[in-house]
């Protein structure tokens, strides 16, 4: 049980019932997740926001590289919660078997994307991680490879958003409902 006090879907009303209802539309159910946010509705429309951006308009990160980027923020950032999703994703709707969702923790070179991809990924790894290191010649690298600035950013902060998220879950003690 979460430390916080949450509203399942059966129990909203007002506001939060048809943000659900949104939720249940997108996801076909309302997830753990989405009821942790239950307690401030304001929350749960920026997180929906922030998904459909990924899902809907940024068109140019795939999912796969977004999937990878969570699950190994989550790793590092020891959230079983989203790397247990992120995972499930992966071989679950993107065809990656096991085996090569368990090698990226401990190689992200071994991510199953092509080298642009990869090149991204390492660099949000980084970015997220040790965000000092990062310089100018690891984003121009980036840019030689074809990404925009504004495709770098949004990559970045799809990774940076996700600590935020494991920060939050493992906090209040989010339970596994998948």
């Amino acid at each position: 049980m979460p430390l916080i006090q949450t509203i399942k879907p059966e129990d909203a009303t007002g506001e939060l019932a048809e943000l659900y209802g949104n939720i249940t539309a997108m996801r076909g159910r309302v997830s753990n997740s989405a009821q942790l946010f239950s307690a401030s509705p304001e929350l749960i429309k920026q997180q929906m926001s922030f998904i459909e951006y990924y899902m809907l308009k940024q068109k140019s990160l795939s999912m796969p590289l977004l999937a990878s980027i969570r699950m190994l923020i989550s790793d590092k950032n020891s959230c079983s919660y989203c790397v247990d999703m992120n995972a499930s994703i992966l071989i679950n709707m993107l065809g990656w078997t096991p085996k090569e969702v368990e090698a990226m923790p401990a190689d992200p070179q071994n991510a199953k994307l092509d080298e642009k991809e990869k090149a991204m990924l390492l660099f949000v790894l980084k970015a997220v991680r040790t965000p000092h290191d990062v310089n100018a010649h690891d984003v121009q690298k980036l840019r030689d490879l074809g990404y925009s600035d504004g495709e770098i950013l949004d990559a970045t902060n799809h990774g940076a958003r996700m600590s935020a998220i494991d920060i939050i879950f493992d906090a209040f003690k989010i339970e596994k409902d998948f």
